[in-house]
């Protein structure tokens, strides 16, 4: 749906990152697929594309922050800010972080 809605479909950038996610049966419990991001992030290309495709989705939106939830929003959040010049925000759980929430 995604890929078809923002003018993806076909790319083949998309392949390439569905292919570098691991997928895990039955983790953490029988009948989940958990999506293992871990080897994405180990290929560069992979990695470079993914952030690049959210770059180009949001450059030209004015977005001054982007706040990246949990652990994969800590991954992707940060290039992705960086890229389009926004502050990044780490999100957490109240707690889980120094500081006022």
């Amino acid at each position: 749906m995604f890929a078809a809605e923002n003018g993806l479909k076909g790319d083949p950038r998309l392949e390439a990152i569905s292919q570098a996610i691991r997928v895990v049966p039955h983790f953490p419990k029988k009948g989940i697929m958990f999506q293992d991001i871990t080897t994405l992030l180990l290929d560069h290309k992979a990695f470079q594309d993914t952030v690049d495709i959210f770059v180009d989705r949001y450059r030209n939106m004015d977005i001054s922050v982007v706040a990246g939830i949990e652990a994969r929003g800590f991954m992707f959040g940060p290039s992705i800010a960086l890229a389009i010049g926004a502050k990044f925000v780490p999100l957490r759980k109240p707690k889980k972080l120094p500081g006022k929430a």
